[in-house]
């Protein structure tokens, strides 16, 4: 399973969350906010939250303990992620007087600007003192990727790889120590459940519709596609699923460079990976991996020089030299002729794997998705992907 480690900012707040069960990001919107990048970015962070993945929170160096991402079910609703107040998805500025009595969670005024909540239980438990990071990177470091660059985001999604590493050095560090823990309730989620309706659903039908380009047929925001795809990866929609295909894992803004300083390390717009099926194993394995490089706008020679670029990453970092595992997508709004002479020319690699014999392979699976974003007859906005390549 996945994690999510949270950033929080005092004691106070951490108690509240882990006895509770309910975790709300707070966003910083106001009246004249145009930038929304950050504000859909958070929602696909949302989006891709399932059933059983772990959550940690993470206050000044330290970390507390272990929580378990879980469903709660009413009035025909199932989900671990929900809408706080209706249309709370929208590209939009609420003020607290709108929102006050439909919110599933309210911490007062800062609430308008808390979009989505998340519900959780003590996995075995959430405690009272916290492990150092240092303690943790130091554990096993080989394990650590997206970990050591948690900086100004409000939480990180990490795989599972890292969360098995992260579980193990809190689980035993706890157990050594007997740390205290916190006490929990289940009364909250209780009191979510009586509420829930479709209006509570997370919608990201809202996110697309707020920057739907009509002159164009394209979105305003590279975040937002972003969301959108992962959103419909998650759930494994047909009309994406057929594109893409269907992976067990899915995030955003991975890491794709050598350690530097985080606001010049590169990131993937879309990295995932399926799982060997037909047997148990306490540690999944990876079977392949997903690529997906996203511009909202027509094509360039850069953008598949880029999406290449990515390819290597992933064969040096996650495969072991191996391309086959491989699958990357490019995806914008139309591919100009030269664009897809130049992908002809540099999207392929050759490369050799084995030992006796060698084998010489190549490479060439970084398909061109063209998407068009349009109003079907209902006024919503539909988006349809077409591989060009």
């Amino acid at each position: 399973m996945a994690g999510y480690v949270i950033n929080l900012n005092s004691a106070e707040a951490l108690e509240l969350y882990v006895t509770s069960g309910v975790y709300s990001t707070v966003l910083n919107i106001k009246p004249d906010t145009k930038n929304w990048q950050v504000f859909e970015g958070t929602f696909a962070d949302y989006a891709s939250m399932k059933p059983g993945d772990n959550i940690y929170f993470f206050i000044k160096r330290k970390l507390y303990g272990i929580g378990e991402i879980i469903s709660l079910e009413g009035n025909g609703i199932s989900d671990c992620r929900f809408n706080n107040f209706p249309e709370a998805s929208k590209l939009k500025y609420f003020d607290y007087s709108q929102v006050k009595n439909k919110l599933l969670w309210d911490e007062g005024e800062k609430s308008k600007n808390q979009r989505w909540i998340c519900c959780f239980k003590p996995s075995p438990a959430f405690y009272t003192e916290g492990i150092d990071m240092d303690e943790v990177l130091f554990s096993k470091p080989e394990a650590f990727r997206m970990l050591r660059a948690f900086w100004k985001v409000s939480f990180l999604k990490i795989d599972d790889e890292e969360n098995l590493a992260l579980k193990e050095i809190l689980l035993r560090k706890a157990l050594e120590e007997n740390i205290p823990k916190y006490p929990w309730s289940n009364e909250k989620h209780k009191q979510i459940i009586t509420k829930l309706n479709s209006n509570y659903n997370l919608n990201v039908q809202d996110i697309i519709q707020s920057c739907f380009d009509t002159r164009t047929g394209s979105l305003n925001h590279e975040a937002a596609l972003e969301a959108y795809i992962i959103y419909h990866l998650r759930d494994k929609s047909p009309h994406v699923t057929d594109i893409f295909g269907k992976w067990d894992y899915i995030s955003r803004q991975v890491i794709a460079s050598p350690f530097k300083p985080i606001d010049y390390m590169d990131k993937m717009d879309i990295f995932g990976y399926s799982f060997i099926t037909g047997f148990s194993s306490l540690t999944p394995l990876k079977h392949k991996y997903l690529l997906i490089e996203l511009k909202k706008g027509w094509a360039t020679k850069d953008d598949v020089d880029q999406a290449m670029k990515y390819v290597d990453w992933i064969r040096s970092e996650y495969t072991r030299g191996d391309y086959n595992p491989i699958e990357a997508f490019l995806v914008c709004r139309e591919f100009p002729k030269e664009v897809i002479e130049h992908h002809e020319k540099v999207a392929h690699r050759t490369y050799t794997i084995g030992v006796k014999p060698v084998k010489t392979l190549t490479w060439n699976k970084l398909s061109l998705v063209k998407y068009e974003a349009f109003k079907n007859t209902k006024g919503d906005v539909s988006i349809v992907f077409k591989k060009v390549k």
